[in-house]
């Protein structure tokens, strides 16, 4: 049962091929009448989500040379947030919840900062190897601690984005799975459970994508 449960994520499940993957450029029909056409309540609410992240992501970077940086991540949390509503829509694939994608994305980024860290703030960067007010003797620990803490990055932010999307779309198949063998009265309770579980996928779609920048912001203001 657990093989054919979790083949409903697998790439390749229809036709023997990755057309599922096509789902990360479903976007690209829906950008034009967003943004070229007459401006509508949508697009003005977007317009006021992207003024908001911009002005937090520039509290986080916290300079003035790294103008036009948060362009960055306000498009990395509009890609991940639009997988991630697709992802709920029936017989679409959500690419979100394979490390696959979410690993493509994150370690390049954090690949970058630690390259332009080392090669133009060296110093800074050996500084935060040791915490300040470390004692001498916990001085070599701690450079291995903050070390590990620092390489696993990438896979953390890859690992919490696809566990969270795949564990809610998990849930919501095995409870769907079991509604042939329930009675009338039982499947209305599993329709009310399903729907509450789509609304809380919503909105782990929205906080995930934004942890995800959040984070990214983070680690690059590190290295300035």
């Amino acid at each position: 049962m657990m093989a054919n449960l979790f083949s409903s994520f697998d790439p390749t499940t229809n036709f023997k091929l990755s057309l599922n993957w096509m789902s990360v450029l479903l976007g690209l029909l829906v950008i034009p009448p967003m943004y070229w056409m007459i401006p509508s309540r949508i697009s003005l609410l977007w317009i006021t989500v992207i003024s908001t992240l911009h002005k937090e992501f520039k509290i986080l970077l916290g300079s003035n040379k790294t103008q036009g940086s948060t362009l960055i991540f306000i498009s990395l949390f509009s890609f991940i947030l639009f997988n991630n509503f697709l992802g709920l829509f029936p017989y679409i694939f959500t690419s979100t919840s394979h490390m696959a994608l979410t690993l493509t994305l994150a370690l390049p980024l954090w690949l970058s900062f630690m390259i332009y860290g080392w090669i133009n703030n060296t110093i800074h960067m050996f500084a935060h190897l040791v915490p300040q007010g470390t004692p001498p003797v916990l001085m070599p620990f701690m450079v291995c601690i903050e070390t590990i803490s620092n390489v696993i990055r990438p896979g953390t932010l890859a690992v919490r984005l696809s566990a969270n999307m795949i564990a809610g779309h998990l849930l919501m198949t095995l409870l769907g799975n079991t509604g042939p063998m329930l009675s009338m009265i039982m499947v209305n309770f599993l329709i009310i459970t399903q729907i509450l579980l789509l609304i809380l996928e919503s909105a782990v779609s929205i906080i995930q994508s934004y942890v995800f920048a959040v984070l990214s912001t983070l680690y690059s203001s590190e290295v300035n």
